[in-house]
């Protein structure tokens, strides 16, 4: 009896460890295909957000990696792009997270124009439930299109929250938390701009990081 359950003991082991060994096997095969489709969304969500008009430089020249988890969400250094035209800063693309979603982590970039207005928000990735907080992403629904064009007036500024708590952005019926979230992350970039503007010229450059 004692050896049968040694041996079973061996066989589950080795079944761990080969499940173990194929999963960290799968997931090097599959890593650079991850990345290079993370970064060719990265791009196309750039062209969005600061179309080609606005700049007339690379904008990974003019990319820092700023930590700032009280505006950006984040612990961790996340990317910030800034349109120049003309040797001047004309927009900014940053990236932010929304640490409060539904189903957890919801990443974000923020484009703003130079005089504070929203030239557009894009979601990068999320765990939100389907077919009810990923109505987030653009290609599932247009909400997130109603930041274009809006500013922060101020840090109390009552517009900046869902219908549900005062403000003027819609919430998803049955899925308010997801929302939220994005709209008090947005939020806190504006105020980033606004109250910190110096931290986007200050923060270490991009380099080989991206």
């Amino acid at each position: 009896m004692l050896d049968m359950m040694r041996k079973n003991g061996l066989t589950l082991a080795l079944f761990a460890l080969g499940c173990t060994a194929f999963v960290a096997f799968t997931h090097s095969l599959t890593r650079d295909t991850i990345i290079e489709q993370e970064q060719a969304q990265l791009l196309r969500v750039l062209d969005e957000l600061l179309p080609a008009d606005s700049h007339d430089e690379p904008l990974f020249d003019h990319c820092v990696m700023l930590t700032s988890e009280p505006f950006l969400g984040s612990r961790d250094a996340l990317p910030v792009f800034t349109a120049m035209k003309d040797g001047q800063p004309s927009g900014y693309a940053i990236e932010a997270v929304a640490p409060d979603g539904y189903s957890g982590e919801i990443k974000l970039v923020v484009g703003i124009n130079i005089d504070g207005t929203l030239n557009g928000v894009r979601v990068l990735n999320h765990n939100e439930t389907p077919g009810l907080g990923d109505k987030i992403e653009l290609k599932k629904s247009s909400w997130v299109l109603d930041f274009n064009g809006q500013s922060l007036q101020g840090e109390e500024d009552p517009r900046w929250a869902v219908r549900s708590d005062g403000g003027q952005f819609d919430a998803f019926t049955g899925a308010t938390i997801t929302p939220r979230a994005v709209v008090k992350a947005v939020r806190k970039v504006l105020m980033l701009v606004q109250q910190q503007p110096g931290l986007l010229s200050q923060a270490p450059s991009c380099g080989e990081s991206l």
